[in-house]
C-alpha cells in the first residue's frame, strides 16, 4: 500500500529561455552574407493536473522537486532553438495549491474532472538572435538578447477528499464498520481506539445511475481541537462533503454528551462544518441499556434542533440498517438541487429565502472503479 500523505511541500521552476545567437552568413563568393542568429527556445512551463487515479500525495514526498526544461540556444543560418518541454505535476481531485511562504491559495481544484489542467508558471521567452538587429546604419550587429530567466516558488500542495458524506465521531462508535457494512471499502475493524488512523473511502451504491461516496474520518476526541490525539488533521477532509454522519457509541458511559461534545470540536476547528446538513446514528442499540440511552439522545437533539434526523442502530446486529441507509441518500439527494461544489452546504442556505435551486455539479462525472476492494489507500490491512 502506498503511504498515505495528505500535504506536501514542492519546489517548481519553471524554464530558462535560450539565448540568441551572434552569427554571421559566411560562404564562398560571399564575403559580406549579414547576419545570420537564430532565436532561443522558450522555456518549459509549470503545469498541474488532475489525475482521477491518484488519491494521495505521497508521490510529490518522494519527487519534491519538479523542474521545467530550459530552451535551446538560438544556432546560425536562423535556426531556431529548441523549445523546453514542459513539466506536468500530476494532483488527485480536491488538491489545494498554495505559497508556502505567504500561505495564499494560488488554485484550487474543486471538481473531478480528469485531466483538468492549470499552468501555473509559464517559461521564459527565448532572446533575439542578431538577424533582428540589422539595419541600413548596423550592417554588422554583434549582440543579441539573452534568455529570459524562469520562475521558482515554493509550494505548499493540500488534499482535501472530496465526497458526499463524512462520517464523524469519537473512537470505537462504528464507523469504520458502517463504511465496510454499506460500501465496498474494506477498512481495519478491531475493538481498541483509533483503529482508522487515515482516511477511507467507500462507494455507496444506489442504483445503476447513482454513486455516493463515504469518507470515514479518523475519530476524534475531546480536546482534539487542542492537539490531544489525533488532532483535527483530518477534519479537513470533510470541509468539502455536502453533509455529516455523526455515530454515537450508545453503550459508551459519556454517549449522553457525545453529540455536543463533538459539535464543540467541529466548531473549534472551524470552516463551517456545523452548519452542514447531518443525520444522528446512535449506534451499539443491541447492548444493555444503549437503546435507552438512544432515546435520551434522540429527545435531547429534537428539542433544540428538531430538523435533525436521529437514528438508532446497530451495526453489528444489523438493526435500522436500511433506515440509515435510506436516510442518507435522501439527505444527499436533497443536498444535490442546492450544492456548489468548494462551498460548505448550510443547513439554512437556499432554503425559505426565495431562491431558485441551482443544478448540482458536486462531484459530477466522476470515475468511480466498483471492482476496487478499497476506495482510497487508507486501510493498514
Amino acid at each position: 500500500m502506498i503511504q498515505f500523505a495528505d500535504e506536501a511541500v514542492i519546489i517548481v521552476r519553471s524554464g530558462k529561455g535560450g539565448n540568441g545567437c551572434i552569427s554571421f552568413r559566411r560562404e564562398k563568393y560571399i564575403p559580406n552574407g549579414g547576419p545570420n542568429g537564430g532565436d532561443g527556445g522558450r522555456g518549459g512551463d509549470v503545469i498541474f493536473q488532475v489525475k482521477l487515479n491518484l488519491r494521495t500525495l505521497a508521490h510529490l514526498r518522494f519527487h519534491p522537486v519538479f523542474k521545467a526544461q530550459n530552451g535551446g540556444d538560438g544556432m546560425g543560418w536562423n535556426r531556431h532553438g529548441r523549445d523546453g518541454d514542459d513539466v506536468v505535476v500530476c494532483v488527485p481531485p480536491g488538491t489545494t495549491i498554495k505559497d508556502n511562504v505567504t500561505g495564499e491559495v494560488i488554485y484550487d481544484f474543486t471538481t473531478e474532472a480528469e485531466n483538468e489542467t492549470f499552468k501555473f508558471l509559464t517559461g521564459g521567452k527565448g532572446g533575439w538572435g542578431n538577424v533582428h538587429f540589422k539595419s541600413s546604419t548596423n550592417q554588422a550587429p554583434r549582440y543579441a538578447h539573452k534568455g529570459a530567466p524562469g520562475e521558482e516558488r515554493e509550494l505548499k500542495v493540500e488534499l482535501s477528499i472530496m465526497a458526499d458524506v463524512g462520517l464523524v465521531g469519537f473512537p470505537n462508535a462504528g464507523k469504520s464498520s458502517l463504511l465496510d457494512l454499506f460500501t465496498n471499502a474494506r477498512p481495519k475493524i478491531a475493538p481498541y481506539p483509533f483503529t482508522t488512523k487515515v482516511p477511507n473511502l467507500g462507494v455507496l451504491h444506489v442504483d445503476e445511475e447513482k454513486d455516493f461516496i463515504i469518507a470515514d474520518i479518523p475519530g476524534i476526541i475531546e480536546g482534539a481541537s487542542d492537539g490531544a490525539g489525533l488532532g483535527t488533521r483530518f477534519l479537513k477532509h470533510i470541509s468539502r462533503t455536502q453533509a455529516l454522519l455523526f455515530m454515537i457509541d450508545c453503550s459508551d458511559e459519556n454517549c449522553l454528551n457525545a453529540y455536543e461534545l463533538l459539535l464543540n470540536e467541529l466548531e473549534s476547528f472551524g470552516a463551517g462544518l456545523t452548519d452542514k446538513h447531518r443525520i444522528i446514528l446512535c449506534n451499539k442499540i443491541d447492548l444493555d441499556g444503549a437503546m435507552d440511552n438512544a432515546k435520551i439522545i434522540r429527545e435531547k437533539i429534537q428539542k433544540t434542533d428538531p430538523s435533525v434526523q436521529v437514528i438508532p442502530i446497530s451495526v453489528a446486529a444489523r438493526m435500522n440498517v436500511d433506515e440509515a441507509r435510506l436516510a442518507i441518500i435522501q439527505l444527499v439527494e436533497k443536498m444535490n438541487a442546492t450544492h456548489t461544489p468548494g462551498v460548505n452546504q448550510s443547513r439554512n442556505n437556499g432554503e425559505n429565502q426565495g431562491e431558485a435551486p441551482k443544478t448540482n455539479k458536486f462531484l459530477e462525472g466522476r470515475s468511480v472503479d466498483t471492482s476496487m476492494e478499497e476506495q482510497f489507500p487508507g486501510s493498514e490491512n
